[in-house]
């Protein structure tokens, strides 16, 4: 992932906040010699360093832990099109603005370990635990261990110890104060979805001191 300067995260208390909020993302395992990794969409927790989650016993992301347990989880949210127009203040010719799409990314590397109810019973059970207390923690659920045990053996558990992060948040810190303004306004006025939670975003880098450039700047990336 290509990171400019201005779209680099402020530090863990920005990036950890963001993945809690987006607790779904698409896990990568490249297993050994393939043609393409496999991709898998998935719900997940953040734990301190590990990252924790479930998939069926069948799904093909296990062959390739097996062959290699290096994994990537990439995660990536609140997002919002700018258009052209957006990115003219004052006289400046709205034709001549280049449109982009803010939006922020987290990418969590490293080692997974697989979990299976039928080798150590309750290790599987342990994982779905801890993401039902997260996922709906004023909601009452039976435990699965006991309620459905062959269930619980039809999946498998996953723990990834997370030993590399890289982050990205890409919201117009490539111009300066005035344009970004003019864009927050443009999001708020049109509300659609991802809008204000980019907004937001803009907002607080820009509370956070974080690179204000100058002039009407690149949009891709």
């Amino acid at each position: 992932m290509y990171t400019a300067p201005v779209d680099a995260t402020l530090g863990e208390a920005e990036w950890r906040p963001f993945v809690a909020a987006n607790s779904f993302g698409h896990l990568v395992a490249a297993g050994r010699h393939r043609d393409v990794p496999v991709v898998v969409p998935t719900q997940f927790l953040l734990e301190g360093n590990t990252v924790r989650l479930h998939l069926v016993r069948t799904n093909p992301l296990f062959a390739a832990l097996f062959e290699n347990p290096r994994v990537l989880l990439s995660v990536a949210g609140d997002w919002a099109f700018i258009p052209s127009s957006w990115k003219a203040i004052g006289d400046e010719d709205p034709r001549l603005g280049i449109p982009t799409t803010y939006y922020g990314a987290v990418q969590l590397v490293g080692t997974a370990t697989v979990h299976d109810e039928r080798e150590a019973p309750g290790s599987v059970s342990a994982v779905l635990r801890r993401q039902l207390q997260a996922l709906q923690p004023e909601i009452p659920v039976a435990d699965p261990e006991v309620a459905h045990p062959q269930k619980v053996r039809s999946i498998l558990g996953i723990s990834i110890a997370i030993d590399d992060v890289s982050a990205k948040f890409k919201y117009g810190g490539n111009v300066d104060e005035a344009h970004r303004f003019a864009v927050v306004d443009h999001l708020r006025q049109r509300s659609g979805p991802g809008d204000a939670a980019a907004a937001g975003h803009v907002m607080r880098r820009l509370g956070a001191g974080s690179g204000s450039g100058s002039g009407s700047g690149s949009g891709s990336g």
